[in-house]
């Protein structure tokens, strides 16, 4: 007798779609790493049809994405041509702000730096004073490199205070007076025509050291010690922002040391209320003299080669050494960066975070841990607003998108 299907007790298996053929954005994925390829090369690496190959490229030509680059040696007939990516298609506008400085620059799809504009400002102003700054630098950079705003990709800005990520939006930050709620990626947004990315400056400081200098590491941590006190974090080659954005926040972490140390949060103890080149900077002055560049003040005393300042930073260091070495037992990272005004110009503030991370933290975590400073320097943020901008731009759905409407986007 034979069995029904409905009653043998073997259950059918649900059949596996089959999956979607490569489209021209993750095609373009395949091009970011600079190596020109020819059609066939293509046809080689996707497995999809001619016809199909050939139309993506056309498509990616079309927005300017794609270039012919040469041709390959020919193996009969009419050399084929070969297609490289072309970094050249469109422009991001990067931008940097400290508490007292502003940092925009204009870069290609690579995130490398074309032309930038540096100012001193003071983020106190308020976002409509600070932002009017960077349209204005925006234009003035664009005049210089003969482009225009219909050349923007996308606008990538780095703040010292908290930031909502995926609103743009500054969230009670203690530094920042007048800019709680504010509407940040829409008011540049709207005076720009280009859409905008947000995030905190550490975070975009972790993201270009990362993108430049450590692209194959895995875990990292970037410290920036300058007026306050932050980190950015990279888990898995990703940025980790958190569950709203505030992963990282490594100043108002509390200190051993801290006491009733009252911070600008409204918190006693936090590490910044003691390490921060602020702290330091008003403990060095007996007068209590209100400074503008704290970081500078306290670099400027170390120049003279100042005893007290020069204790100052070594205990700061090791200030920042006790909160690191919780990190590196929670995160385990294999790579930690120390950046920022004061880290940059201070030697003495790495030594004493080395010295405090090794000597507490257990064996398995410092075997193949480095302590170092930063490669990038004071451009690290625009380097990673530009990378953060980028990767939203060449994102598959956004090139995808774009090629359903070339017209448009094409320059």
């Amino acid at each position: 007798m034979s069995t029904s299907p409905h009653t043998s007790g073997v259950q059918a298996l649900p059949t596996t779609p089959a999956p979607a053929p490569l489209g021209g954005g993750e095609l373009l994925g395949l091009m970011l790493d600079g190596r020109p390829r020819t059609r066939a090369d293509l046809i080689e690496l996707t497995g999809l049809a001619r016809s199909t190959v050939a139309g993506r490229i056309e498509g990616l030509l079309s927005v300017g994405l794609l270039l012919p680059s040469g041709q390959s040696r020919s193996t009969g007939g009419r050399p084929p041509t070969r297609f490289a990516f072309n970094p050249a298609a469109r422009l991001v506008l990067a931008a940097d702000f400290g508490v007292t400085h502003g940092r925009a620059a204009l870069t290609d799809l690579t995130a490398t730096v074309i032309a930038e504009e540096v100012s001193d400002l003071d983020i106190a102003d308020g976002p409509e004073t600070t932002l009017g700054w960077l349209v204005e630098a925006t234009d003035r950079l664009l005049e210089r490199t003969g482009r225009t705003r219909a050349d923007l990709a996308g606008v990538g800005i780095g703040l010292p205070g908290p930031v909502e990520h995926h609103t743009g939006r500054p969230v009670k930050p203690p530094i920042m007076p007048g800019w709680d709620g504010f509407e940040v990626a829409t008011w540049v947004g709207d005076r720009l025509g280009a859409p905008v990315l947000v995030d905190n400056d550490v975070n975009m400081m972790a993201l270009g050291e990362h993108s430049v200098v450590y692209p194959h590491v895995e875990h990292l941590v970037f410290v920036k010690v300058a007026t306050g006190i932050g980190a950015g974090i990279i888990s898995g080659r990703r940025l980790h922002r958190g569950a709203q954005g505030s992963a990282g926040d490594l100043g108002h972490v509390q200190s051993p040391q801290g006491g009733d140390a009252l911070c600008r949060c409204g918190n006693h103890g936090c590490l910044e209320a003691i390490a921060s080149a602020r702290a330091i900077a008003q403990a060095l002055d007996a007068d209590h003299s209100p400074v503008v560049d704290a970081s500078r003040a306290v670099l400027d005393r170390l120049a003279l080669g100042d005893r007290e300042a020069l204790a100052a930073i070594r205990r700061a260091g090791r200030d920042i050494g006790e909160v690191l070495a919780s990190c590196v037992s929670l995160l385990n990272p294999s790579v930690i960066v120390l950046g920022g005004a004061l880290a940059g110009g201070a030697p003495s503030l790495l030594a004493g975070v080395r010295e405090v991370i090794y000597a507490r933290s257990l064996p398995l975590a410092t075997g193949e841990l480095s302590v170092v400073p930063a490669q990038t320097g004071e451009h690290a943020g625009v380097i990673g607003a530009a990378t953060m901008a980028v990767q939203q731009f060449l994102a598959p759905q956004s090139v995808d998108a774009m090629l359903a409407n070339p017209v448009s986007q094409a320059i």
